[in-house]
């Protein structure tokens, strides 16, 4: 830039603090994104951090990387192009104590092995450029955090909350989750351990998921106020279908079917299970229940109408052995016997098959399920991109997919094809998809290493008949939601300059 050069100023930035996690900062962030880009602005999301196994593929530097679900779904709300800088850090966790690090999109090797005490300031520099950049380029950056801000243990190696909130001078809103109880405590408990300089960064108190009157929590508010000069911005009254995936991709017992039950659909709920956002809109499928699946007592009610579902798992070998240990394997297979429809995907897939096969070190060794007559080898370099592809005749349950076209990501270490001692002893298996998709011989099972199926209107058209609300409506819900519930000027006075 030359010296007389007008300087561009750098966005406003937004934050969202919680008091824990699941307070509500991932879609409160989307609906920030979303109210922000309706009133002409230039918006980006940014989380420094995220620890998920949920996960979509964007564009970086080196041509295709990955970012968390949450940061890619605020980049849609924004109407911004996703792309790593939004979420410069991502940790997938692979057991209790260790997780895939993915810096800038690409997984790191050196810092997958770095303790994580050591790790904040190796990658500091990465996120604060991200960050500086995503500011030179937009007007507003909403920028959410990470648990809560007020762990005072942690504050010294803090990358994603003040760290980040103090270096982007973010005015900031520290929601909480009223329905847990407590959570007037959980504000000022959370405000009281903050540093003083931090404290006066927090515009508002939001209240999420509050069921009742709203008249009837006075005076608490004013008194909260009173002791920390911070207003209550919004009282947010509980919405169970807002249609937005939750970041950890979890359904509960409020997400009731439509009418009534016509179809049951389980998902087996192993503990490094990955990329459940992509069922979200399953929720909305009319006389469909989703179930999990962690013991044979759960498949065996189902019937030969419904289906089973292995998803994504972030360490198939570990998953498939504890599958076992449930006994869900014998379950599954009984159900495919009495002509049930099973479905894998990506780590489902591997384990529908009848061996996994790793030489690197990466996933580890075990029989699969023998389900479907492939094999899968892991290979050190991981498959990171978007696809497009077309089912080709398919049979059984899944007849519907016959001839439609996808389009989803893929994100896996596993290189899978057919058996080939099994195909000459007999066995039969239907490629469905080139390298992408088979069918076992009655094609009851189907495995698929294509995230994203039920995120795609034409499949949903074809197995159910049904459309569903697109993200554009989610997310101008979501939009309307918080113009609606924030005290007037309340969202604007975030960007108001000094």
């Amino acid at each position: 830039m030359g010296r007389g050069a007008p300087q561009r100023m750098s966005a406003r930035c937004v934050m969202v603090l919680g008091t824990s996690s699941g307070a509500g900062k991932s879609w409160l962030a989307t609906a920030l994104c979303r109210h922000y880009a309706r009133q002409g602005l230039k918006v980006a999301p940014f989380k420094a951090q995220n620890m998920s196994n949920n996960a979509r593929v964007v564009a970086s530097g080196h041509g295709m990387g990955e970012i968390g679900s949450a940061q890619y779904f605020q980049a849609l709300a924004a109407r911004a192009v996703p792309d790593v800088r939004m979420n410069p850090l991502l940790l997938k966790p692979e057991a209790d104590t260790r997780s895939q690090v993915v810096l800038l999109g690409q997984v790191s090797p050196e810092l997958s092995v770095t303790p994580w005490h050591e790790r904040s300031d190796k990658v500091w520099p990465q996120i604060a450029a991200a960050l500086d950049e995503l500011r030179a380029e937009n007007d507003v950056v909403v920028i959410e955090g990470a648990g809560s801000p007020a762990e005072i243990n942690l504050m010294h190696s803090d990358i994603v909350n003040l760290r980040v909130a103090r270096y982007a001078d973010a005015r900031c809103l520290l929601v909480t989750d009223i329905d847990r109880g407590g959570a007037f405590a959980h504000l000022y408990g959370t405000w009281a351990l903050l540093p003083t300089q931090d404290q006066q960064r927090i515009q508002g108190f939001v209240l999420n998921k509050f069921r009742g009157d709203a008249s009837l929590l006075a005076p608490a508010p004013e008194m909260l106020q009173a002791r920390t000069g911070v207003p209550t911005a919004a009282v947010l009254p509980m919405w169970w279908q807002h249609g937005l995936p939750e970041e950890d991709g979890f359904f509960d017992a409020h997400s009731r079917p439509s009418g009534p039950v016509s179809r049951t659909v389980a998902v087996v709920a192993y503990p490094r299970i990955s990329n459940l956002d992509e069922f979200q809109p399953l929720h909305n499928i009319p006389g469909l229940r989703l179930q999990w699946a962690r013991t044979p007592a759960d498949l065996a009610p189902l019937q030969a109408s419904d289906w089973v579902i292995l998803p994504g798992s972030k360490h198939s070998t570990a998953d498939l052995a504890w599958l076992r240990q449930q006994g869900l394997d014998a379950a599954i297979a009984r159900h495919a016997q009495q002509g049930g429809a099973v479905l894998g995907i990506c780590g489902g897939l591997q384990m529908l098959g009848e061996a996994l096969i790793d030489t690197h070190g990466i996933d580890g060794n075990a029989p699969g399920l023998g389900l479907l007559p492939l094999v899968t080898q892991f290979a050190p370099d991981k498959t990171v991109t978007h696809t497009q592809a077309r089912f080709a005749d398919v049979h059984g349950p899944w007849s519907a997919l016959s001839g439609v076209s996808v389009q989803g990501y893929e994100i896996h270490h596993g290189q899978t094809q057919a058996h080939p001692a099994m195909l000459a002893a007999g066995a039969v298996l239907h490629e469905v998809m080139p390298g992408l998709a088979w069918q076992n011989g009655n094609g009851q099972v189907l495995g698929t290493y294509l995230h994203g199926l039920f995120e795609s209107p034409a499949v949903l058209q074809a197995l159910f008949g049904a459309q569903v609300p697109t993200l554009e409506t989610v997310f101008e819900g979501l939009a309307d939601y918080i113009a609606q519930h924030f005290n007037p000027g309340a969202l604007d006075a975030l960007l108001a300059r000094d």
